[in-house]
């Protein structure tokens, strides 16, 4: 995991510096006890008058000293997990330069044992800082669940509640902590809590509330293509972005997100929409564009006529569809590997066959529609960590998977060695000195962007 904290330099003729350290309590829907203790230096001496009278500014040095955490699981040929590495065992690579590791924890079982604790940031010459207390182990495992209603299926509500039975069954544990938020009108929020009771209670309030086919193609679209698609989607990202954020804030710890959603596709059912299909076809189209096209269909001399120019326009305007969902989802995936949170994407519809018969959906659109949603949601288990569960209806196997790889890992943390804030994305390699182990962990992480300057008034 990635956090970055500023500590400012100010020079005056001597050396000082202020370490500032800052750490709260998860809030809202991540409520973990999380405390980081800091110490604050400062010294400071009266600025002296430059010969025109002005008082001279003191200048300000940032620097940064970070601690940096990935998830790492070994097991050997048979799959087995490797519980007795040492530190010495492991190497850690950030741009392939060796990196030294300050901590380690290893996790059996859901148990957790502080092999080296992380040591604090080294400290400036001549001052020091209190020993640090270490936190209380509140939990094994954290999952937080994420109910994405905006994109479930009102017809699959059963599917979606028999799979969250499931978790409470075969992934939930006693002494594991989880959280529950949903995107829409289910209006789920559970703040962290160790009561499987509060997850049967949300389970009975979960509604898919998905837009239908026949909604996409009959409803208004922006500049961009369908302005209530997009809109959802954002609502979605919006959403998990926010749990990302506060899940940041827990360290030491394999934080699972379990992702349950039909995926996403900002350009549905393009031609229907557009009324680019044959006008005679007998599946739905956009009824606005289907008229234009038959009023344009023939001259007045019965010759073929050019295409409807506000669809071919509209069409054009919609090129950029996919990129945007790929940067979107990029950002996301993103502030995960930021957070060291490994997402794990459950696609409840599980094997996929046509559409509802209502809706007169063609069966190629429709098929490309299906593909795109679960490609989104390969996209954010795989850049991740994590597995996407989708085109199956095996979800037991699946869970004893999830379960798996959030009981049996290690933590590795180090201090980077790169001093360069403008080298933001950085590539992580992890190797183990144990024959016929194969290991897995985060490949890389990137940094947040610098905070805007703030501007100082002269006296």
């Amino acid at each position: 995991m990635y956090n970055p904290r500023d500590m400012r330099l100010k020079t005056n003729g001597f050396r000082s510096i202020a370490l500032i350290a800052a750490g709260s309590p998860l809030r809202g829907l991540c409520a973990v006890g999380c405390l980081i203790l800091g110490a604050s230096l400062a010294a400071q001496q009266p600025a002296p008058a430059r010969p025109d009278g002005a008082v001279q500014e003191k200048p300000t040095f940032k620097v940064q000293v970070d601690l940096v955490t990935n998830d790492v699981i070994v097991r050997d040929e048979k799959g087995n997990f490797i519980p007795d590495l040492k530190k010495e065992d492991f190497e850690v690579f950030e741009d392939g330069v060796k990196q030294d590791i300050a901590s380690m924890t290893v996790v059996t079982g859901g148990r957790v044992t502080n092999v080296l604790a992380p040591p604090p940031p080294p400290p400036p010459e001549g001052i020091i800082l209190p020993l640090t207390r270490p936190k209380n182990d509140v939990s094994g495992r954290i999952f937080l669940f994420f109910v994405d209603d905006l994109h479930l299926q009102f017809h699959n509500t059963g599917r979606v509640r028999d799979l969250f039975k499931r978790i409470s069954k075969e992934l939930v544990h006693d002494g594991d902590m989880f959280g529950i938020v949903s995107s829409g009108p289910s209006s789920i929020a559970i703040d962290m809590t160790y009561d499987r009771n509060r997850l049967d209670e949300a389970i009975k309030k979960m509604t898919g509330n998905e837009l239908k086919p026949s909604d996409i193609i009959q409803g208004p679209s922006g500049a961009e293509g369908p302005s209530e698609v997009r809109y959802r989607a954002h609502v979605a990202f919006s959403t998990v972005n926010d749990v990302l954020n506060e899940l940041e804030k827990v360290h030491n710890r394999r934080k699972a997100l379990v992702y349950v959603s039909d995926g996403y596709d900002f350009n549905p059912f393009q031609d229907a929409r557009l009324g680019l299909m044959d006008p005679n076809s007998p599946f739905a189209q956009n009824e606005f564009a289907r008229s234009q096209n038959q009023i344009n269909a023939q001259n007045s001399d019965g010759s073929a006529s050019t295409p409807d120019p506000f669809s071919s326009q509209q069409k054009q305007n919609e090129e950029f569809a996919d990129a945007d969902l790929a940067r979107e989802l990029g950002e996301l995936t993103r502030t995960a590997n930021r957070a060291n949170v490994t997402m794990y994407t459950i696609d409840p519809r599980g094997l996929v066959g046509m559409g509802d018969i209502d809706d007169q959906v063609d069966p190629q659109q429709w098929n490309e529609f299906v593909r795109k949603s679960q490609d989104s949601l390969r996209v954010i288990a795989e850049e991740t960590g994590g597995i996407a569960v989708v085109n199956q209806n095996d979800f037991s196997r699946a869970l004893k998977r999830i379960d798996a790889e959030t009981s049996d890992y290690y933590v590795l943390g180090y201090y980077s060695k790169n001093p360069d804030p403008t080298k933001r994305r950085r590539q992580i390699t992890v190797k183990v000195n144990r024959p016929s182990a194969s290991v897995w962990s985060r490949k890389e992480y990137v940094l947040k962007p610098p905070p805007a300057p703030v501007s100082s008034k002269k006296q």
